[in-house]
């Protein structure tokens, strides 16, 4: 048993680092949207931010658009040119993705200060990519709602979890110590 420990010494880690991480992350982010119940910002003050961001981002591209709250659930209705289009949920902020991103990043980690940055800066572009997930499905779901499902279930997916691989795999063979420490 003690050999194979050994053997397998680092996938143990990583499994348990990232499991750790995943559980302080995900339930500080609990905590974070149960104090935001009934706050000032509606859903959450996260995906309100998100909401208005990509209302600006749409507007800049010369869109009418207006940012409601939902009366029936917590979500913020997208209008685009007096059209409702679609909804902003708090799953749509981003922010579970880039727990898990940090997640993965901490579970391989290199240096306190090389991790840090990089899942810092990580967790900066994963939010402006969404950010721009959020406009592109938008405007593609006015011009083309007939597509609902293939942008919102398979492209648009593809987007955020495609660019957090990616910045996985970079994370992994240009700064990760754990390339290094083959058992």
């Amino acid at each position: 048993m003690k050999a194979l420990f050994i053997k397998y010494r680092l996938v143990i880690r990583f499994i348990i680092t990232f499991l750790f991480a995943y559980l302080i992350l995900s339930m500080g982010y609990k905590f974070y949207l149960e104090l935001s119940e009934g706050y000032l910002y509606y859903p959450d003050y996260l995906t309100y931010i998100v909401g208005e961001q990509s209302k600006d981002l749409l507007q800049v591209l010369g869109f009418q658009v207006n940012m409601l709250p939902h009366p029936n659930e917590p979500s913020i209705k997208v209008i685009i040119n007096n059209q409702y289009v679609s909804r902003i949920i708090e799953g749509c902020n981003g922010f579970s993705v880039i727990i898990l991103f940090v997640s993965f990043i901490a579970a391989f980690a290199s240096d306190f200060k090389t991790t840090t940055l990089y899942a810092f800066i990580g967790s900066v572009f994963i939010y402006v990519i969404n950010l721009f997930r959020i406009v592109l499905i938008n405007i593609g779901l006015y011009h083309y709602p007939k597509y609902q499902s293939l942008l919102h279930e398979i492209i648009f997916p593809i987007i955020i979890y495609g660019m957090m691989f990616l910045l996985w795999m970079i994370w992994v063979n240009r700064f990760s110590k754990m390339k290094d420490n083959h058992a």
